[in-house]
Order: structure tokens, then sequence, then C-alpha cells
């Protein structure tokens, strides 16, 4: 991507990216019960290797290296130079490398067309708060796969600042009150604060609306899912992640509920599966 070509980031959240670390996230706390949830829906509806995948917000590589190990040709693209530059640093130190690690948009993929066999959406659809971008992201993944081929877009669900914020106690701050009320009503989460606990400017969408901009692209989409079920809310998650047998029973919760439509905003993440339909003959 050239200079006059770099993603456009709206600086809060640029510096959110630089100053937090992303690259930790999904080794800790609740984010553990995310990770495995989604690699374990991602190869429920993913074709087996060898096959083309394209990470396309795919931070410092947690997800590109994971299928590389597993013999898919990645490719990573994401808006943060800082997490670019990790991904590709662990990718150099691994024996399954990714493929590439490129900066780039969401919003304007440089692959070809019918380029992959699946495509990972990750993080882009709740930091374009904007509609028109997010479906500008959608057609292009729509694009560059290959009919047939499989997309999982994720999403913050509109509910997860409220819940989190009765998890850890946050209410007593009306910042973060005010937060909420505001992703409660608009889907818009906006932090005037400096603390990055209460994250960055992004977009929380309700499982109907997910489908609905995912659908207007072209997509055929098979579910939305929940990704988490209730677990990620217990004060005492990481005590329960700690126990084979307790996180076993976090994890078959979260399947057992993953398309139950009053239960599914109860996930802090939302993923969409789609396809994009074979030509008929």
């Amino acid at each position: 991507m050239s200079d006059t070509e770099q993603p456009q980031i709206p600086h809060e959240i640029a510096r959110y990216y630089e100053e937090v670390a992303e690259e930790r996230r999904l080794l800790q706390g609740p984010s553990q019960l995310e990770f495995a949830r989604t690699q374990e829906l991602v190869l429920r509806y993913l074709n087996g290797p060898p096959a083309t995948i394209l990470d396309v917000g795919g931070a410092a590589g947690e997800y590109a290296l994971w299928l590389a190990a597993k013999g898919y040709v990645v490719h990573l693209v994401d808006p943060v130079q800082r997490l670019v530059d990790e991904a590709q640093r662990r990718s150099d130190a691994s024996q399954s490398p990714i493929r590439s690690c490129r900066l780039g948009d969401a919003r304007r993929l440089e692959f070809a067309d019918d380029a992959a066999d699946g495509l990972l959406l990750l993080g882009p659809m709740y930091h374009l708060t904007q509609q028109a971008e997010r479906l500008r992201a959608v057609r292009e993944a729509y694009r560059v796969l290959r009919p047939g081929g499989v997309m999982f877009a994720a999403a913050i669900s509109r509910f997860a600042s409220a819940l989190d914020g009765v998890s850890r106690d946050l209410f007593a701050d009306p910042a973060f009150a005010a937060i909420v009320q505001q992703d409660l009503s608009q889907g818009q989460h906006r932090n005037n604060t400096e603390k990055w606990a209460y994250f960055t400017t992004a977009y929380f969408h309700r499982p109907e609306e997910f489908r609905a901009e995912i659908t207007s692209a072209g997509f055929k989409c098979e579910l939305v899912l929940g990704i988490e079920g209730p677990g990620w809310i217990l004060p005492d998650f990481e005590d329960r992640w700690a126990d084979p047998r307790k996180r076993e029973v976090l994890m078959q919760i979260a399947r057992a509920l993953e398309n139950e439509p009053s239960i599914v905003g109860l996930s802090a993440h939302l993923l969409a599966v789609c396809r994009k339909e074979a030509v008929k003959s």
C-alpha cells in the first residue's frame, strides 16, 4: 500500500491499538473463551486445507498463525502498522509462517477477484462505525472470495458494555454509564475518557441487524451465532477457566445457546457464517 493510500483510521482507534496490547488480549481473561469458541466455529464451517485464507483485520496474527499451523495458506491484513509488524515477527519465528503480512484496509483489499477460499473479518465490522463503510468492507470480502467460499465476520453485541459493566461493577462511574446509554440507544460506542478498559470507538450490532447488513452485500448468511454465551460475564471467570471441568462447562453452554434467538445477543461477540454462493451452471 502506497503512502498516499494508507488506511484511514480514526485517531482514537489508532491510539488505542498503539497503547493497548491487543497481541495478548486473546490469551487472557474472558477473551480466552472468545478465542477458543471462534476457533471451534471456524473449523466447523471452513473447508479443510490446503486452502487460501485472508485474515482481514488480523491484528498480531493469532488466528492467522493458528490456521497456518493447520496447513492453510494465510494472508494477513491490518490497518495498524505496529500489529502488522508484530504479526510478521511472530510469523518469522514460526515453523508454519503466514504467507504474507501487510498493511491494508478492509474497504479496499489488494487482492484479485476470487482469490481466497475463506476470509476472516473479525475486527473491521465494529470499528467501521458507519453502515456505508461496513458494507464496503463486506462487498470487498465478497469480491475476493471464490464462489462457494466462506466468510466469518464478527461483531460486538449491542449489549456488551451493559453486561460488562454489571460484571465488573463499572456503573459507579457516571462516564461509563453514559457510554452504555448511548450504546443501547444508538449502537455507537464512544469512550471520551482516558480509561482504555472502556474500549474505543466502535459500533455495536443487534444480531438481526448484523445479518441484514451481510445479506445486503450479496452473501448467503447461514447463521449469526453468539460466540461466548453467558460465561464471559462471570466475575470468577479466570478461576473457572483454569479448572478443566469448569472450562468445558463454559464451552458446552456456549455451544448449547449459540443459535438461540432469544439469547444470542448475550454473548459479547457475534459471528456471522456466510457463503458466496457458487455460480449455477
